[in-house]
């Protein structure tokens, strides 16, 4: 099994609303698309496309906003209150054969395949297994992602 594309960099922020005039006025960000609440994962949700090279997608940037206390990303701002890189997020074709893969080199693979912002079934991998990164795995989505 071998990861596909980076598909985005999520970035955790207190404030969703100053990170999208941080990347649209000093990164220079032309697309950004319009912020999404995501009960379900307790967050609010924006990404942001960056260019790719001969017409392809970049990889995005996902910014994502705790929606209350017990919001996930709730816990990573009380350790890091301006915010920050959160995850890396990797597409695979077959997310089920992904995840028994990640699960049989014993990988800690984090709660239960669910939909994640992009529609697609996503699942995570524990920071520990990963290098030190919390690592997103997603099917590749289908249409314009």
């Amino acid at each position: 099994m071998k990861l596909g594309r980076l598909n985005h960099v999520g970035v955790a922020t207190p404030s969703i609303e100053a990170s999208i005039a941080y990347w649209r006025d000093v990164m220079g960000a032309t697309k950004i698309h319009e912020p999404f609440d995501m009960p379900s994962n307790g967050v609010k949700v924006c990404f942001v496309d960056t260019p790719g090279e001969n017409g392809t997608h970049g990889t995005q940037i996902e910014l994502i906003e705790p929606l209350g206390a017990d919001s996930p990303i709730h816990g990573f701002l009380a350790k890091n209150p301006a915010g920050g890189q959160h995850h890396m997020c990797y597409e695979v074709p077959d997310i089920h054969e992904a995840r028994a893969w990640f699960e049989g080199l014993g990988k800690k693979v984090l709660g239960e395949t669910r939909i994640g912002a992009h529609g697609t079934l996503i699942f995570f991998v524990h920071p520990k297994d990963m290098g030190g990164v919390l690592t997103e795995i997603m099917e590749t989505p289908k249409g314009d992602h």
